[in-house]
């Protein structure tokens, strides 16, 4: 019997019939309606016809999670007074209630695309409702952009719906029917915001630190579990705590102890039995529940009795090192839109209350939505994906935001690795396969593999471990873990096993497809049917990891640590027993900004030889010359990505064009000071940057950087013949730097008239030009300079001329010598006059007899 009562109270009901027309008119449209007012339950049942007068529908609603799914159909059963599988189904990986009569499905949005990719045309549904779309998840993202092509171009009638409880809706509307030129879909808008919600903030204590990666203060968490308790106090009704990971949801049950409610931790590991017990309400006892959640409890869910929301404030995203294909999670503060679902979940049955863990100053500076993920996450799957439906590159897809280039440049080299993707980046028939696996291109790659080596069976329970990451007691080797799950003893475990049927009935059928024919790419020589290990766990849990991350293959090197064949570097943690292999096939690792390698959280011991079959791909051997601690190092290597397998040194027969690269790179490391640098060399280089300076084009640039730039240019033949450091340092620079003159032009022969190494003073002497600072200088003895009224020029620039005593010191320094006779000069010779008697101090400089001897001498000479 259908329960009218309650699908009177929700208030989306009032904006069905608008929705109605709209589809009706468009065939398309975005529902905008508040967290808790009944967008997710009534409106598919008003869509099917299950409620109102409309026609009999099949309809499929798509939900970001699979306890989201879960828990809307059953929601839905319940307001048509029925079980799940009868009108009302769902399906999710590994379980599918549905029958002849259900005309709502619901399912997660990983199960629409494996369905689009098979049957894009959606056979037999006729509307498709996206449910929480601003929450901007790749899957959702991924969906949307495949049924607006089929609306596009395969199914026009096909009705489609993007549904979200926040402002985002103009940028769906756009996105629905880009590719048709309708102009915008409809918007709907739902009145009302179910029961409502006060909000207070609770700004924790001065002194708390900020988060990074999976690193939470704990003060953060115990000002969290003091709100807890605080609000418990205030409140009637049950408390549902937001908090960002599994981690920090056990530390704030722990210092919840003692507090006088039952304490649940809800997230998306958590057994189906525990997220179905928290969904269903309090317990006969009537005792009151807080719940500890993650993000999985944001949207889509009503947790009977909830009248509190408790916001730690922060969130989990992940982040992607492309180049080095390793992931991390990233400690975020949680973006508006976000922050007001989890506030909506209080006010779901009666007005509530949210406690929000930060300063009211900070709201107004968060992110209006959370990041797209994909612009974060790891494109592989979406590539393949892509490439699947036809479009490699994405740019014909309808999506909201691009995906980044690199991102999918790394997806693409993945790929084509793996044999997923031709060259052009068009899906192979393995590629295919891999895609309807249901698992990311990597795990799909391992399970195709992995199969004819060690049988289905075994080869899916490797895959089914790694395709959900064993809980952290279970430690960090991997063949250990899979031998705790095989016992079934908690919730992951029997999670594993379904997993792992899944899997091996699919390996069953798609390797049955032949495993020769996607032998290409690349990836069909790392495994050769029936010559995998004996049997054990250990090689087993190797083999199958090395297929599914390669470049993450590492060897043990000095002081504990490992290298990858991507080049990371990392470490176990202390204690752990697999800190005694020399090889590891790494299945989880880790790298944060702050880290300098990554860190192994799953890894499964492997030995050299199936590290080559696994990364063969990955394998080189050559030659390799470099400039190394000061010198060029000359060896052949046979390396298995960024590890060295075996080096032998190369003698004299090492190809020129490295040598000359490796000595080029020395000298861009360390500089010109590694060639033969006479004093005439040096001074040469300080004529010409000077008249560069002051004249440019054609003299040139004789900079360090541009000398090195140039340096195949002005260091030949030399540069041919050396091969060595030592034979950099037997080049004479100055006669080498010669060949940079204009002597094209015929400029060079002027570098004397214009930058004359040496100048005669009137003395008769030649004084030598000190060209290495701002102006040239001429440094001589006063006397030699009587009788000249103007100041001597180099290249038209007047010299500084640094007056010397007869001793050889500094007595004055002027540019214009003029002046210094007239005004400088009395001074000069007041001071030294009694000091250096021998020599001649005339009252008139200008019309002296210039000298470079005594008064005595001169006396003599006349």
């Amino acid at each position: 019997m259908i329960r009218n009562d309650a699908l009177d109270r929700l208030p989306v009901r009032h904006a069905v019939p608008e929705l109605l027309a709209a589809l009706a008119e468009r065939g398309t449209a975005v529902l905008s309606a508040p967290p808790g007012t009944g967008k997710t339950t009534l409106v598919p049942l008003a869509l099917a016809g299950l409620i109102g007068d409309g026609p009999a529908r099949r309809v499929l609603v798509a939900e970001p999670r699979r306890m989201a799914v879960r828990a809307a159909a059953r929601r839905m059963a319940w307001l048509l007074g029925e079980e799940v599988g009868g009108a009302v189904g769902f399906s999710v990986r590994g379980e599918r209630r549905t029958g002849a009569a259900t005309r709502v499905e619901v399912v997660t949005t990983g199960i629409l695309l494996q369905r689009l990719q098979r049957d894009p045309e959606l056979a037999g549904v006729d509307v498709v409702l996206l449910d929480e779309c601003h929450e901007r998840h790749l899957d959702a993202d991924t969906a949307m952009a495949f049924l607006v092509d089929v609306r596009a171009t395969l199914r026009p009638e096909l009705k489609l719906i993007a549904a979200s409880a926040t402002s985002d809706a103009e940028a769906w509307a756009e996105l629905l029917t880009v590719l048709d030129g309708g102009g915008p879909a409809p918007i709907v808008w739902s009145k009302g915001e179910g029961h409502g919600y006060a909000v207070r903030f609770a700004a924790p204590p001065a002194g708390i630190r900020p988060a990074h990666g999976t690193w939470v203060d704990p003060a953060l968490l115990r000002h969290v579990a003091s709100t807890v308790r605080l609000a418990l106090e205030r409140h009637r009704g049950d408390v549902l705590c937001f908090l960002p990971g599994t981690g920090e949801i056990a530390r704030t049950a722990g210092l919840l102890d003692g507090v006088d409610a039952e304490v649940l931790q809800l997230h998306g590991r958590a057994p189906a039995a525990v997220q179905d017990a928290v969904l269903r309400g309090a317990g006969p006892d009537g005792r009151r529940r807080v719940v500890l959640s993650t993000s999985v409890a944001e949207s889509s869910l009503t947790v009977p009795g909830v009248r509190i929301v408790v916001d730690s404030g922060l969130a989990r995203e992940p982040r992607t090192d492309h180049a080095r294909g390793l992931g991390s999670l990233a400690t975020v503060p949680v973006s508006t839109a976000a922050a007001t679902q989890r506030a909506g979940r209080s006010g779901r049955e009666e007005p509530g209350v949210v406690y929000r863990c930060w300063s009211e100053a900070e709201d107004g500076s968060r992110a209006r939505f959370p990041s797209p993920e994909i612009r974060i996450a790891d494109l592989a799957d979406f590539a393949l994906r892509a490439a699947c439906w036809g479009d490699p590159t994405a740019e014909g897809l309808a999506l909201l935001d691009p995906p980044p280039a690199g991102a999918m440049a790394a997806a693409r080299a993945v790929l084509g690795s793996i044999g997923a993707v031709d060259g052009d980046g068009r899906a192979t028939e393995r590629g295919v396969r891999m895609s309807r696996l249901g698992l990311h291109p990597r795990l799909g790659r391992a399970l195709l593999d992995g199969a004819p080596e060690v049988g289905a069976r075994r080869a899916a329970e490797v895959v089914a471990l790694l395709s959900e990451e064993p809980p952290r007691d279970y430690g960090d080797d991997l063949a250990a873990a899979w031998r705790t799950a095989r016992q079934g003893a908690d919730g992951y475990g029997a999670r594993w096993k379904t997993e792992a049927r899944r899997l091996e009935r699919s390996a069953g059928e798609v390797v049955g497809a032949g495993t020769a024919a996607g032998a290409g790419g690349g990836a069909g020589s790392a495994t050769r049917a029936g010559s995998g290990p004996a049997g054990g766990d250990d090689a087993v849990a190797g083999l199958v990891t090395a297929l599914a991350f390669p470049e993450r293959v590492a060897r043990a090197r000095e002081q504990g640590g490992y290298l990858m064949v991507s080049g990371s570097g990392a470490r176990l943690a202390e204690g752990s027993r697999l800190r005694s292999s020399p090889w590891l096939a790494v299945a989880v690792a880790d790298r944060t900004a702050r880290d300098a390698t990554a860190r192994v959280r799953l890894a499964a011991v492997v030995d050299e030889e199936m590290a080559r079959r696994a990364a063969g791909h990955l394998r080189s051997t050559g030659e390799e010359v470099r400039w190394e601690d000061g010198d060029v190092v000359a060896r052949s290597v046979d390396r298995l990505g960024a590890v060295e397998l075996t080096v032998r040194p190369l003698g004299a027969g090492a190809e020129s064009a490295l040598v000359r690269e490796a000595l080029l790179d020395g000298l861009r490391r360390e500089g010109l000071g590694l060639l033969r640098w006479r004093k005439e060399a040096g001074e040469l280089r300080e004529r010409l940057a000077f008249l560069h300076r002051e004249l440019g084009e054609p003299w040139p640039d004789v900079s360090e950087g541009t000398l090195v730039d140039r340096a195949e240019e002005w260091l030949e033949p030399e540069l041919s013949r050396a091969s060595r450091r030592a034979d950099l340092g037997r080049i004479d620079a100055g006669e080498a730097l010669r060949r940079l003159l204009p002597w094209a032009s015929g400029e060079a022969v002027r570098l004397d008239e214009l930058a004359p190494e040496r100048i005669e003073v009137p003395s008769g002497s030649r004084i030598r030009v000190e060209y290495g600072g701002e102006r040239p200088v001429l440094a001589v003895k006063l006397q030699e300079m009587f009788g000249l009224a103007e100041t001597p020029r180099v290249a038209g620039v007047p010299v500084l001329v640094h007056l010397l005593s007869p001793a050889g010191r500094p007595a004055a320094v002027t540019a214009d010598l003029a002046s210094f006779w007239r005004e400088g000069y009395r001074a000069v010779r007041a001071e030294l006059r009694g000091r250096y008697p021998k020599h001649p101090w005339p009252e008139d400089p200008s019309a002296a007899v210039p000298t470079r001897h005594t008064s005595a001498r001169l006396r003599g000479e006349r």
